[in-house]
């Protein structure tokens, strides 16, 4: 009988080991921030879009229009359980180009210099897709007159 209980208890304490150490929370790192050592490298008014590409590597985003600035951004998330993942820390490079291609300034943000930066991708939808083949096929019988496919006038 001794054998028994001393099982089920090994079980039960296995149980519980495992349920609690699924419990604790996971933490990941999203993006790529270069290091300091390499940002040193960076001289501004003398390096360009190309030089910082090859020392720090391929951004995470650029500026929109005209390619202004290269981004680079990390950030730390917290996972628990069911709960939606929690930002524990983000860091934002910002490094801007003159009209030249000719670094000109660097900036490093996060999350103590203001709210969290949402990082979204936005895309413009075309109602083209949206058409189906058949119906544009279609979509221009009723603006034909028959005299025009007769050759009348």
């Amino acid at each position: 009988m001794q054998g028994k209980t001393g099982r089920a208890r090994l079980a039960a304490a296995t149980v519980m080991v495992v349920a609690l150490g699924a419990c604790s929370a996971s933490y990941r790192t999203h993006g790529y921030m270069p290091p300091e050592d390499e940002l040193q490298q960076i001289v501004p008014g003398v390096d360009t879009q190309a030089s910082v590409e090859d020392l720090i590597g391929v951004p995470n985003a650029s500026g929109v229009r005209d390619n202004s600035g290269f981004y680079y951004i990390e950030t730390e998330m917290r996972h628990f359980a069911w709960r939606r993942p929690e930002i524990m820390d983000r860091q934002i490079l910002a490094i801007t180009f003159d009209q030249a291609g000719i670094v000109d300034n660097i900036s490093t943000y996060g999350l103590e210099d203001g709210r969290v930066v949402p990082i979204t991708r936005r895309v413009t939808k075309s109602t083209d897709g949206e058409i189906g083949f058949i119906r544009k096929l279609f979509g221009n019988i009723g603006g034909l007159d028959a005299s025009q496919l007769l050759g009348g006038q």
